[in-house]
C-alpha cells in the first residue's frame, strides 16, 4: 500500500467497494471545506473516483478486484433495488450475438442511467410483481442479483417495442434458440401468466414453436 498524506485510516478506505461523503469524513479526518479541498486533490491525483453523486471508491480497490464482477455488482448498488437482466444478461450467456456496453437492469424505481468511469448503466422499470426471477451470486462477502435467463428474455420481450413477432423472434433478433432449455421455456411461461399481458401471451405461442425446435 502506497500511503497517501491526510488520509487517517487509508487502509480502511482501501477495504469498500464504495462509500459515501459521510464516511470518507470518518475515515480522512476532515470535514467542511477541508474534506472537500481533500477529495478534490485525491480526485486529481487518480486515487479517488466519483461513482456518482456522493459515491466513490479509491483506485488501490479497483487495481485489486475483479473488474467483471465489480461492474456487475455497482450496478445493483448504484440504484437499489435492481437486479442485472435485459440485453447484458442475453449478450452474457450468447443469447443474443451483440457486444453490450451497456450494462442493463431492472428496478421497481423510475428508470435511470447513470454514466462514470467505468462505464454506462441503465435501468428500466417494472411493475412491482414482475420484480422476481432472479439469482443472487456470491462475491467474497458481497452478493450480485442477476436474472436467470427466461427472466432476462422475458424482461426483454416485456419492456421492448414489437411490431412483427414472429420476423423478428425468428431472424431479427437472431437468437440462439439452441440455448433456450425446455425447462427455460417453462420458467419463461411462469413470468407470462404472472403478468397476464396478451402481448406476452402471444409472444409465448410463437417462442413455443421455436423453443422445442
Amino acid at each position: 500500500m502506497i500511503s497517501i498524506t491526510g488520509i487517517k485510516h487509508q487502509e480502511k478506505l482501501e477495504s469498500l467497494p464504495f462509500f459515501t461523503k459521510a464516511v470518507a469524513e470518518l475515515l480522512i479526518d476532515k470535514s467542511g471545506k477541508n474534506l472537500d479541498s481533500k477529495l478534490s486533490q485525491l480526485k486529481k491525483i487518480g486515487y479517488l473516483h466519483s461513482l456518482k453523486q456522493n459515491l466513490y471508491t479509491t483506485d488501490a480497490y479497483i487495481s485489486k478486484t475483479s473488474q467483471m464482477d465489480y461492474l456487475e455488482f455497482m450496478a445493483n448498488n448504484f440504484r437499489e433495488p435492481s437486479y442485472l437482466s435485459l440485453e447484458y444478461v442475453l449478450a452474457k450467456y450468447n443469447f443474443i450475438p451483440e457486444g453490450i456496453r451497456t450494462i442493463t437492469s431492472i428496478t421497481i424505481k423510475s428508470s435511470r442511467q447513470y454514466q462514470n468511469f467505468l462505464g454506462t448503466f441503465s435501468y428500466r422499470n417494472i411493475k412491482p410483481e414482475l420484480y422476481t426471477g432472479y439469482v443472487e451470486k456470491n462475491w467474497g462477502n458481497h452478493t450480485i442479483k442477476e436474472a436467470t435467463l427466461p427472466k432476462a428474455f422475458f424482461d426483454y420481450l416485456y419492456l421492448k417495442k414489437i411490431t412483427n413477432p414472429s420476423q423478428e423472434l425468428s431472424h431479427d433478433l437472431r437468437i440462439n434458440w439452441d440455448s433456450f432449455a425446455p425447462k427455460d421455456l417453462q420458467e419463461f411461461a411462469h413470468y407470462v401468466e404472472l403478468s397476464n399481458s396478451s402481448k406476452m401471451f402471444r409472444l409465448l405461442s410463437i417462442i413455443s414453436k421455436y423453443a422445442s425446435k
